[in-house]
């Protein structure tokens, strides 16, 4: 059954404490887990409150960097990745988010082998602790240093070569549902051949495509299709988790109190949709 996640870069100024709380109060029941919140609280404590709560954890976010763009070396970009497996297998996470990194100085061929080098590090650990590896293309207009993978051929294209059930895809709508100058991606009509790769689904909305700093709206604010989406999803049989990711100007200055009742409110129209039609 899908279910409703929020991820803590929405709520981007409360602690990983408050988040746990809040979210529960609010009635949302899973989490995508930000390691540098988790770090800043203290990573055992933290996994002990999330078993004292009950929080599921749809994700942990994120681990990558392979290609250097962050400054960081391959070999310690590598290690800090199969660190965040095996804090992911710790807390039962529905998966790891992998930012592959950027193309930098290096031509596409490189950056590609560097990913596909640096994930096939990752699987003997991703497949003894059972962690699905999740990689995720994003909009040229927002993917600068986190990753070469820009659209979704490109993410698919990997998967391929990697031919591993471990490695799996995020489907962002903010970051799949525009093209760089056009609302119309052609995304919706794609979801049956893309929905049995997916890791996770986060949901996002925009009133226009990224340029630099994301700047995402209220979920239905905006121009992303995210009734046709999940519409499409739940027809291919997707039932995973559905995390809401919100950030940028548009929505900083909404209390969170607030984003979480209307994210929920939200999502709980967008499945009665989908599931009502025909």
């Amino acid at each position: 059954m899908a279910v409703i996640s929020m991820n803590e870069t929405t709520t981007f100024r409360w602690s990983f404490e408050e988040d746990i709380f809040a979210y529960a109060n609010a009635g949302i029941k899973a989490m995508g887990v930000w390691r540098q919140k988790l770090s800043d609280f203290g990573e055992a404590k933290g996994i002990e409150l999330l078993e004292e709560t009950g929080m599921a954890v749809s994700h942990l976010l994120w681990a990558g960097g392979f290609t250097g763009t962050d400054g960081r070396s391959y070999k310690d970009a590598v290690k800090d990745a199969k660190e965040a497996v095996e804090t992911a297998a710790a807390m039962k996470a529905g998966c790891l988010v992998v930012h592959g990194g950027g193309r930098g100085g290096h031509t596409e061929n490189h950056a590609r082998r560097l990913v596909r080098g640096a994930l096939e590090e990752l699987l003997p650990t991703a497949e003894e602790l059972d962690v699905v590896l999740a990689i995720e293309p994003m909009h040229p207009g927002c993917a600068c240093g986190w990753t070469f993978l820009t659209n979704i051929d490109d993410a698919l294209a990997l998967l391929e070569e990697i031919a591993s059930p471990r490695v799996k895809i995020v489907f962002d709508t903010y970051q799949l549902g525009f093209e760089s100058d056009s609302f119309k991606s052609g995304i919706v009509e794609r979801i049956p051949e893309i929905a049995p790769h997916l890791a996770i689904v986060q949901l996002g909305d925009g009133r226009r495509p990224p340029h630099g700093d994301q700047n995402r709206c209220l979920l239905g604010r905006g121009m992303v299709p995210l009734g046709p989406i999940v519409e499409a999803l739940a027809a291919a049989g997707y039932d995973g988790y559905y995390d809401v990711e919100l950030l940028g100007e548009d929505i900083e200055g909404i209390a969170y109190a607030a984003l979480l009742e209307h994210a929920k409110a939200a999502f709980e129209e967008l499945l009665h949709s989908s599931f009502s039609s025909p």
